[in-house]
């Protein structure tokens, strides 16, 4: 009889039976494609000894059943109360139909930026609605589609203005009644543009000494007055203004563009999206028409396809940031487009009929409490508002403020005699006699009476008219809705996106379940932190554990984005030498081979970008660094570089370059974009970087979210820890994003992951990225050129595949990208970092089956390029060149020289579960020439249909 033997599965073992792709006995059979002994082995090969490091990270994993009732523990240390602070946030609720479809529905959460438009049909619709409801509520006719936040929004509107406006001055105003975290934002983004920030009462504005003014409408103390001679005087001077606004607000009150506002900002978030200790929440930003071309962003647009049936895609790609580089205006390019589709479906869910009704009890709530305030004694202002007062309470502050406290409310604290209030569509008869008792006022509110908005403020314009916002409010007739969008769209639950640089691993359900959890979803970014211990003790513990990842000794967890990570890097950097005296370190050092973004972050920060070569391996050439770097000399402020390099490889001169930059003064700023072939490996902070910041949306498993949310925190050694950005709620300059730790809500996804990948589980997660992309190298060399190999002939977490050879017989990298569609896969990274290449990342959480099916897919094309090559075919009749292929193609009268079953179910597509694209490839050029960001009138779809 045999004995009984234990089998060695650990079903609780996440990092290798959930998050990491390929099984044991799978690596093996990809050890041996690769040609290396072992996992080891080949990390060895890959990864240079010089900067290995030596100790393991320490932690050690949770199960995913642990991971949930840490969780628990640590919600329960946060006191989730009834904020009435307003300053931007308010509360809000999300229609359980729109939680459970949108924010909690991978094919929602996991998919890319919709830069392949053939594939993003859905959420770009969705998009394209959220720019709908921001046009007309603010009355300008272009908004994008979406941005980071409320006062970055804002920033990005000033630049806007200044390269926008005739005038000529360098000066930007204020107006003193606008949120304090838009001030500070605003003036850390002026001070190393050279430009003036001139803060004061509207009256006290001199238009001729501005090109632009920024307005808060309704003011942050609640006043709601109109703009429109303000806005005159802007423009007989040639300057322009900006009105930051509300959006509930504005289906009552006179619309920014009805008062000759240039450019509108603001923040979404109270449309449906939980404040969550500060976001992720969508900002907007629109313009007239004639700004369109300077606006910062994405905007999608209406194009057609190859049948001319309408397209969506995003429009004027050309001024994003990676393609202009230190030519950029910005280097925002992370938008929320997650919030923007929750925000967008919930102007859908209520229509203009429901935003109306909620704004009116808002109103008419607030309305009744200035009432029975006025009626006890009260000094209450201002006479017009939407949803805010202000309160003059003299030395009772403290005493109110702790009795609404005791009442389960949080109260704005503003100087130190007065009160704010602001209630939103949550507030009910028990929180208006709540905050009664916190006046000692033991009385109801009065009953509803008449608005306190002025007819000359009353909206009379019609808003959301398109019939998206006129749908059946059936539950049955929304879910269909989100669902047949999201079946238009290709995410991670259908299939793998091999995306150089974008690094789109498992975003496992149990990291994302707490998210949606009340304590961690509805507190206010500035309640007291008293009430958000469990908030504080996950993102302090979350900074101990990136510190010993990195080896960095501080972090600052509040950009919002990895490019904005960049900017704040830059900026400490910038903050370290002028605290010195070195007021002329101002050259930046980018070589080629760095990521995209770094040139336009180095621009915003003030910097001059010297750009170094590569060496033809993809090296950077050290000749030409050290050559710079000494003529810099006492002028050089920095270095940025990307390490594995951007080509997908581990240099030898990481150590090297360090030190020339040091031996110059500068400091070195190593993007973290590539992490995820570091981790458990190799510690940047080790290896002679000074500050870095991480993409938590790429390596450390926040979801893209179809172009956002993100986060971008940065590390620092410690001699730069003091000039981290500062607290938002200051007002004063220093900060990057509204929120003091940003989007914090989705930190908590990042330190579920390391908690339950443990430290070795991450170290083992960062091998298996290399091993897949080594084994897609190594299976794919004798079709494909792989550009660029360490050494050894080994790659890093990526590889570049060179089809600039096949364009000589006719087929672009676009052909090979859209064929792919058809075999059900998003597209690599086209054309970056060189033109003509695709960048494959097929990241640690894909498992062997999925890869050797995309391989299946590109060898196939690979064929049918051959057949080209080899005069069998003409490139434009080919399946490549009509790809991709849908439903339309395959039931049409077919005259192609190729079969429907070549077509169609090409090597890799499923047959059963099939994807098939709603549109054929998308013109371009038609789109951009003919520019529509607006939901299409009812008469096209009339059109349309016949």
């Amino acid at each position: 009889m045999t004995a009984w033997q234990p089998t060695a599965y650990d079903p609780d073992d996440f990092a290798n039976r959930r998050h990491i792709g390929p099984s044991p006995s799978e690596m093996e059979e990809m050890l041996r494609a690769v040609g290396a002994p072992s996992l080891d082995a080949l990390i060895d090969e890959t990864v240079p000894p010089s900067i290995r490091q030596d100790a393991p990270l320490s932690w050690a994993p949770l199960t995913e059943r642990e991971l949930l009732g840490r969780m628990r523990e640590v919600a329960g240390r946060n006191r989730v109360m009834t904020s009435l602070i307003g300053q931007g946030y308010h509360g809000t609720f999300t229609p359980p139909a729109i939680q459970r479809n949108i924010l909690e529905n991978p094919a929602w959460y996991t998919a890319y930026t919709p830069y392949q438009p053939e594939i993003a049909q859905g959420r770009l619709e969705a998009l394209l609605n959220f720019q709908t409801v921001v046009a007309d509520l603010t009355g300008l006719p272009v908004a994008n589609a979406s941005l980071l936040d409320e006062a970055t929004a804002a920033a990005e509107a000033m630049t806007m203005a200044e390269r926008s406006a005739k005038s000529k001055a360098r000066a930007f105003f204020v107006a003193d009644d606008l949120h304090p975290q838009i001030k500070a934002v605003i003036r850390t983004r002026a001070e190393p543009l050279a430009i003036e920030v001139i803060e004061g009462p509207a009256e006290a504005l001199d238009p001729s000494r501005v090109f632009g003014a920024i307005f808060q409408y309704p003011g942050t103390f609640g006043h709601a007055r109109d703009l429109s001679a303000d806005i005159a005087r802007l423009h007989e001077a040639q300057a322009l203004a900006v009105v930051a606004t509300d959006l509930l607000a504005l289906t009552l009150l006179k619309e920014p563009g009805a008062m000759g506002a240039d450019i509108a900002v603001g923040s979404a978030q109270r449309f449906g999206v939980p404040m969550g200790y500060g976001g992720p929440h969508a900002a907007f930003l629109s313009c007239r028409d004639a700004l369109k071309r300077s606006m910062p962003g994405r905007i999608v647009g209406v194009s057609v396809d190859s049948r001319g049936n309408r397209a969506y895609r995003l429009a004027l790609q050309t001024r994003e940031q990676h393609i202009r580089r230190e030519k950029a205006t910005s280097n925002v390019c992370t938008a929320q487009a997650l919030l923007a589709v929750m925000a967008s479906m919930y102007a859908v869910f209520h229509g203009p009929k429901g935003l109306r009704a909620i704004a009116e009890r808002v109103h008419l709530q607030t309305q009744r409490l200035s009432r029975a305030l006025r009626a006890a004694g009260a000094k209450v202002s201002p006479e017009h508002f939407f949803d805010t007062l202000t309160v003059e309470v003299g030395v009772g502050q403290a005493g109110i403020l702790a009795a609404a406290r005791a009442e389960g409310l949080n109260l704005r604290r503003i100087g130190t005699d007065r009160v704010g209030i602001s209630l939103d569509e949550t507030t009910d008869e028990n929180v208006l006699l709540r905050v009664l008792r916190a006046f000692g006022i033991d009385a109801a509110a009065p009953h509803r009476g008449m608005p306190a908005i002025p007819e000359n403020l009353l909206r009379s314009s019609d808003y959301l008219t398109h019939p998206v916002f006129h749908m059946n409010r059936a539950e049955s007739e929304m879910m269909r809705y989100m669902r047949r969008l999201s079946d238009r769209d290709l995410a991670l639950d259908r299939a793998m996106i091999p995306l150089g640089s974008c690094t789109m691993k498992l975003n496992a359900a149990a990291e994302m379940m707490p998210l949606t959890w009340p304590e961690f979803a509805h507190l206010h970014p500035f309640a007291p932190r008293d009430q958000a211990q469990g908030y504080h003790e996950a993102i302090e513990d979350l900074s101990r554990k990136l510190c010993e990842i990195t080896g960095y000794e501080a972090f600052s967890m509040q950009p919002n984005s990895g490019a904005q990570g960049e900017y704040a890097g830059l900026l400490t950097i910038r903050a370290y030498h002028r605290a010195n005296g070195d007021h002329d370190r101002t050259v930046c050092l980018i070589p080629v081979s760095a990521h995209g973004t770094n040139p336009a972050s180095a621009q915003m920060a003030g910097m001059e970008v010297v750009v170094t070569k590569t060496a033809p391996n993809g090296d950077i050439d050290l000749d030409d660094f050290r050559a710079k770097a000494e003529a810099a000399g006492p002028r050089l402020a920095a270095c940025m570089i990307t390490y594995p390099s951007t080509h997908g490889v581990f240099e030898d001169t990481l150590r090297e370059v360090c030190q020339i930059t040091h031996q110059h003064g500068g400091q070195v700023y190593l993007d973290g974009a590539n992490m995820n072939a570091l981790v458990g490996l190799v510690k940047p902070g080790e290896v002679g970087a000074d500050v870095s910041h991480l993409n938590l949306h790429k390596t450390f498993a926040i979801p893209h979210g179809g172009g956002g949310p993100g986060m971008g925190p940065i590390g620092v050694k410690a001699h730069l820890a003091p000039h981290l950005p500062s607290d938002p709620q200051t007002g004063e300059a220093g900060a990057v994003s509204a929120a003091p730790y940003g989007s914090a809500s989705i930190l908590l996804i990042s330190w579920a992951y390391c908690l339950l990948m443990g430290g070795a589980g991450l170290a083992q997660a960062t091998k298996v990225a290399i091993l897949n992309a080594n084994y897609v190298a190594a299976r794919l060399r004798g079709a494909y050129p792989i550009l660029f190999a360490g050494n050894r002939g080994r790659v890093a977490h990526e590889c570049i595949l060179d089809t600039r050879p096949f364009a000589a017989h006719g087929v672009t990298v676009d052909d090979i990208a859209k064929r792919l569609i058809d075999n059900g896969f998003h597209a690599p990274t086209m054309s970056w970092p060189v033109a003509g290449t695709l960048m494959v990342e097929p990241t640690e959480s894909e498992p062997k089956a999925e890869i050797d099916r995309f391989l299946a897919a590109l060898l196939a094309i690979r064929e049918e390029i051959r057949a080209i090559e080899n005069g069998d075919q003409k490139a434009e009749e080919s399946p490549l060149r009509r790809a991709p292929h849908t439903v339309e193609d395959l039931v049409a009268d077919w005259d192609r020289p190729y079969t429907r079953e070549q077509g169609c179910f090409p090597p890799g597509a499923f047959r059963v579960d099939k994807y098939w694209p709603p549109v054929g490839r998308v013109d371009n050029a038609y789109g951009d020439r003919n520019l529509v960001c607006t939901c299409p009138p009812v008469e096209e779809y009339a059109q349309a249909a016949e």
